[in-house]
């Protein structure tokens, strides 16, 4: 399944659990981890070079966020997202996060939204930078810190049940290309069309922001075998 060991166990002051979840993550992203195959706890654990129990550990955090799911006496499953299951979110997505920022635009201070700017920056940053991991975890951020200012809990928790379940395949195919920085400065452009008080224009950028990301999403399914990765 390829040397795990090189995504890295590289904090100490985290929890080995922690450390190995992220390198999971990172090995998910990467394609290690094929979506539909069943990987052993402790083959993972030989690979990363640790003990099994913090791989049973972390592979039960990554249930939680729906990227693996346990197969009795036998490890745990990369869950598969189908091309409807993905039209599905993001029809969902669209749904609720385009006339959210719409109306966040409306009421939102100035000092909140150029809160989010160095997050927006981060985000193109991590993609410069080819992190992977960093440009997700950023992205995360900022879609939900934006939804956030609606005042609204629930909301927010939906839609980041549904990244979960929608995440990218193929990011480290379309970052070769370079495909990921245009995406991620879509995030300047949104937070700037906020501060200049365009909710329409706000409102058509997310629209063409989240059929961006479907469209690098089916494009990554298209990678060669090995070259898969997940949102």
């Amino acid at each position: 399944m390829g040397d795990l060991k090189q995504y890295g166990l590289v904090r100490a002051q985290e929890r080995l659990r922690d450390q190995v979840a992220h390198a999971l993550r990172a090995a998910l992203i990467a394609g290690e981890l094929r979506p539909g195959q069943v990987y052993s706890a402790p083959g993972l654990a030989a690979d990363l070079g640790v003990s099994a129990t913090p791989v049973r550990e972390a592979m039960l955090d990554l249930a939680r966020e729906g990227l693996v799911e346990p197969v009795r006496n036998k490890g745990f499953r990369i869950t598969e997202v189908s091309e409807r299951d993905l039209d599905q979110f993001t029809e969902l997505r669209t749904l609720i996060e385009v006339p959210t920022i719409g109306r966040v635009t409306e009421r939102a201070t100035r000092e909140q939204l150029e809160e989010l700017r160095p997050i927006a920056d981060e985000i193109v940053s991590r993609a410069r930078e080819h992190d992977l991991i960093g440009y997700l975890e950023a992205d995360r951020r900022f879609h939900l810190a934006l939804l956030a200012l609606s005042g609204n809990d629930r909301l927010v928790e939906t839609v980041g049940e549904l990244r979960k379940r929608s995440r990218l395949y193929g990011l480290t195919g379309l970052d070769e290309a370079g495909r990921l920085v245009s995406s991620a400065e879509e995030h300047l452009e949104l937070l700037d069309l906020m501060l200049a008080g365009d909710a329409r224009g706000a409102e058509a950028c997310m629209l063409r922001h989240l059929g961006h990301v479907r469209s690098l999403w089916a494009e990554g399914r298209d990678e060669p075998v090995g070259r898969a990765a997940t949102r």
